[in-house]
């Protein structure tokens, strides 16, 4: 399909309004997701693009189709989610997480703490995000050494003293971490896995902002190295405590900014579409219409109180890949909207009026 019919296409059935668009290649391939607050101005905004990135798609492009949304936020949730799906070629926002970090904790026999800028659908547990990632290394090594927990390569043979070996041969560390203290050396069978799943659960806990165990622990150190006089290594023990303070006062920041992203926000909506957005810990979960009458007011009140019902995994800060976007996402369009996070109230004092 040539430029002009798609033109054509746009002018005659697109409408001013929220949405989401694509433009399709060949074969039906998803070149490219975007959304707007004035769909057709947008669409036909690219039409008169002659050079860069927006002209070379749009002269490969065979089609492009939009779906209506009711306000910018429903359009920017529908976009990150198809961006996220399809991984559109021409895309670069959410493809990848640029600007954050995260501290992963690996699933393999012998679990490592490991600075990531990017969460990925693994299993594994993600701890974040960081928008400051200079220091993150810093930080996950000085955690991996308070808590003993191995920082070596993945494909380190792991070896724990409780696992039946016949011909072990007394087996040697494989870095001096071991003959430092610093490290449990699993690698060489110098721990259980009883051992090392304890100072994992030490890592998970302060990772969660629940436990300043590591802290108290590099504390104590100080405190002996002062008194055999080796001031040197208590003053790299309390270089490290600096580090993990700044540390824990992000993560404790952080989960309680997310634990505040319990909202129920009411959006206006184009052509008087209003809608109520369920945000869960920072997750835009649910969508429904404004409730304009008692039956509609009492069902909302019902999905309500299921959306925002209590459940283990709130004790935890990590997140999966999906819930890391969109916390992200949450997070990037209250800062940029101020007024929208005061329209927005709580679960408790929207279920306070009921219908």
């Amino acid at each position: 399909m040539a430029t002009s019919p798609l033109r054509e296409k746009v002018r005659t059935h697109a409408e001013d309004r929220p949405g989401v668009y694509r433009w399709l290649g060949a074969g039906g391939r998803i070149l490219y997701v975007g959304k707007s607050v004035r769909l057709r101005s947008r669409l036909l905004s690219y039409f008169r693009e002659d050079s860069g990135k927006a002209a070379r798609m749009v002269s490969e492009a065979e089609d492009v189709n939009w779906d209506l949304r009711p306000n910018e936020f429903a359009a920017l949730v529908r976009e990150m989610h198809l961006i996220r799906a399809w991984q559109p070629e021409y895309n670069v926002q959410h493809r990848r997480d640029r600007r954050y970090g995260f501290i992963k904790i690996t699933r393999e026999p012998a679990p490592r703490l490991v600075p990531v800028s990017r969460v990925r659908s693994d299993g594994a547990s993600y701890y974040g995000p960081f928008a400051q990632t200079g220091w993150l290394a810093r930080a996950v090594h000085d955690l991996s050494l308070a808590t003993g927990l191995r920082d070596c390569p993945a494909h380190t043979p792991i070896h724990f003293g409780d696992q039946l070996e016949i011909f072990s041969g007394g087996r040697v560390p494989r870095c001096i971490r071991a003959d430092t203290g610093t490290c449990l050396a699993p690698c060489a069978g110098r721990c259980t896995t009883a051992d090392y799943d304890g100072r994992l659960r030490l890592a998970r806990a302060f990772l969660e902002a629940r436990s300043r165990a590591p802290l108290a622990r590099l504390a104590d150190c100080v405190k002996l190295a002062a008194a055999d006089l080796r001031f040197e290594y208590a003053a790299t023990i309390r270089d490290r405590m600096e580090t993990l303070e700044k540390l824990w006062s992000h993560l404790s920041g952080f989960r309680g900014q997310v634990e505040n992203l319990n909202l129920v926000y009411p959006v206006p909506g184009y052509g008087g579409d209003d809608r109520i957005h369920l945000i869960r810990r920072g997750r835009p979960c649910a969508e429904l219409p404004w409730p304009k009458s008692d039956r509609a007011r009492r069902h909302a009140d019902e999905v309500v109180e299921e959306v925002f019902r209590p459940v283990p995994s709130d004790r935890d800060g990590k997140l999966e890949a999906d819930a890391a976007a969109e916390v992200l996402l949450t997070l990037s369009w209250f800062n940029r909207h101020r007024r929208e996070r005061e329209r927005a109230v709580a679960p408790e004092r929207w279920l306070a009026v009921r219908g």
